[in-house]
């Protein structure tokens, strides 16, 4: 196969694995009327700052949801605290029209009536990244055809609420070289690779949206939220469910399962 690109260059290969991301230029390859990446009602921005003591160990997250926006960090063994925002916005502006004018003040502001270290380490911290949509792909038709196959987001990309997407790309990479190494045929080892891995994502895909949907509560649904969310977390961390989900193995030590 040949692929050429936008720079001019071109490479070549038995395959085309695109691992190319939610917007994947090779998922409209295999299949030109794909579904377009779902708007999941939230704008996200992030950064980092130092010198600020979010009370936590290094790499232990913690996630608020706040009056009016939803607020994570992590401090990294250095003492950097890394963090993230996410905006309900219920629907998805254009480019053009994101807002981007005074990032910190708005952000502040968001959060100035919750508890925890949310303004603080806004204040402190560089200037935020610029806000940018959620997007989900949350059930795409075709993963592969012919000598094409999408991998990692290009195929099934969860909202960031679920911390998976980067988990579950590493896993299709095992899966997908168990199978080459495996099966017979290249179209045999795809199907094979999608009947093994589009069960676990699309759960965790949906898991998440229920999750971006709490993230955005209006005022009843937040008392709500609050009231259930301490039993919920607690059974949900005992729930087979829950150990599916993050005690997840692949290896290559054996034929695909």
């Amino acid at each position: 196969m040949l692929a050429r690109f936008a720079d001019g260059s071109h490479a070549e290969g038995d395959l085309l694995i695109g691992a190319d991301g939610i917007h994947s230029a090779v998922r409209r390859l295999i299949d030109p009327d794909a579904p377009e990446p779902r708007y999941g009602g939230l704008l996200n921005t992030g950064g980092h700052t130092r010198g600020v003591c979010a009370a936590d160990a290094p790499g232990h997250y913690e996630l608020i949801f706040g009056r009016r926006a939803f607020f994570g960090h992590v401090t990294a063994p250095d003492g950097t605290v890394w963090w993230f925002a996410n905006l309900p916005w219920p629907e998805e502006p254009a480019a053009a029209a994101l807002p981007h004018d005074d990032l910190r003040a708005r952000l502040l502001d968001l959060f100035a009536a919750d508890a925890g270290p949310a303004t603080a380490l806004i204040e402190a911290g560089g200037e935020p990244m610029p806000l940018s949509p959620i997007h989900s792909v949350p059930h795409l038709p075709l993963w592969h055809r012919g000598r094409m196959l999408v991998v990692g987001d290009a195929a099934h990309a969860p909202s960031p609420s679920s911390g998976q997407g980067a988990s579950l790309a590493i896993e299709d990479a095992v899966v997908l070289a168990t199978c080459l190494r495996d099966v017979a045929g290249v179209a045999d080892a795809f199907a094979r690779f999608e009947q093994i891995r589009r069960p676990r994502v699309e759960k965790i895909i949906r898991w998440a949206e229920r999750v971006n949907s709490s993230k955005a509560a209006g005022p009843v649904g937040r008392r709500v939220r609050d009231a259930v969310l301490p039993v919920v977390m607690r059974l949900s961390a005992r729930s087979s469910a829950h150990e599916q989900t993050y005690g997840h193995r692949v290896t290559m030590a054996g034929p695909p399962a």
